[in-house]
């Protein structure tokens, strides 16, 4: 099987090492080419988009958003022209469901298979091939390349027919915005309070506040680390994707906006490509309390 893999961002680079460490046979394509230098040296082929459609049995991409990928795709002279029918397309982006089932409609006309892909992990799980894949697609196709998902994550769960793989990844980033937030609020009010932020996250983090997202934040939070796992810049594309999918359902969503808020606050201060533990810095403006420091 030939894989083609487009965008090698802070996602997609180490993805694509990772399915070649699995030996997978893999085309790369990036809009700079020193990711695609980086990947030669670790045996992948550089190739065009239209090389990657017309050799490759799948394809992969882990890009910005949907207008990214619909260009990608469905532009002029896009991936899906020079596809074989028969052939694959796995999205890995994070973009709007809605977004998913219309390039599907589109790619189906031309007997292209398609499934959703989004993941959840940030770069370190990117890189230990540890990250977490939600997918939206038929069963027998979900089947068939799940192994390909395992070679980059260790788990892989279909949550329905194609978009449910991106709906679910909205919840996702709502959970971990939301999350986030409330641990700079909680770290600030017990630094403001006199206690020690390290100390409270270790007393804490067992218990039923213990999370995934506390482990991997709360260190950066004290450490004052911006160092981007995941961009704020990006989370406010997932939870725009999140309201806009809300407002199309229906759906009433007035944490994920009460946060999105914050995060477009931190972006106007310049704050974009940074990590989104730095929601942090928006309580440090209002208290002038650092966390831990």
């Amino acid at each position: 099987m030939k894989i083609g893999l487009i965008g090698l961002g802070i996602m997609g680079k180490p993805m694509a090492k990772n399915l070649l460490k699995a030996g997978y046979t893999l085309l790369v394509n990036n809009r700079s080419e020193a990711p695609m230098k980086e990947l030669a040296a670790c045996g992948a082929t550089p190739a065009t988009q239209a090389e990657i459609g017309e050799q490759c049995d799948v394809v992969l991409t882990m890009l910005p958003n949907s207008p990214q990928v619909k260009q990608v795709m469905l532009g002029e002279d896009g991936v899906a022209a020079h596809m074989r029918p028969g052939t694959t397309f796995i999205d890995m982006t994070s973009i709007n469901p809605i977004a998913s089932k219309e390039i599907a409609a589109a790619l189906a006309e031309k007997g292209i298979e398609m499934l959703d892909a989004p993941v959840s992990g940030g770069e370190p799980k990117a890189i230990d091939g540890t990250l977490s894949f939600m997918v939206g697609g038929k069963q027998e196709v979900f089947d068939r390349f799940k192994p390909l998902l395992e070679a980059m994550g260790t788990s892989v769960v279909r949550c329905g027919d194609v978009g449910a793989g991106n709906t679910t990844k909205l919840a996702n980033q709502i959970i971990v915005a939301c999350n986030i937030q409330a641990l700079a609020e909680a770290l600030t009010l017990a630094q403001k309070a006199g206690v020690d932020p390290q100390l409270v996250f270790e007393a804490i983090r067992g218990g039923l506040a213990g999370s995934t997202v506390m482990n991997a934040k709360a260190p950066m939070m004290i450490a004052g680390d911006p160092k981007p796992g995941f961009k704020i810049d990006l989370h406010i594309k997932d939870l725009n994707n999140a309201l806009d999918c809300a407002h199309t359902v229906g759906c009433p969503v007035p944490m994920t906006a009460e946060v999105q808020e914050v995060l477009q606050w931190l972006h106007n201060q310049g704050e974009g490509q940074h990590d989104h533990s730095c929601i942090a810095h928006y309580y440090e403006k209002l208290t002038g309390i650092e966390i831990g420091r």
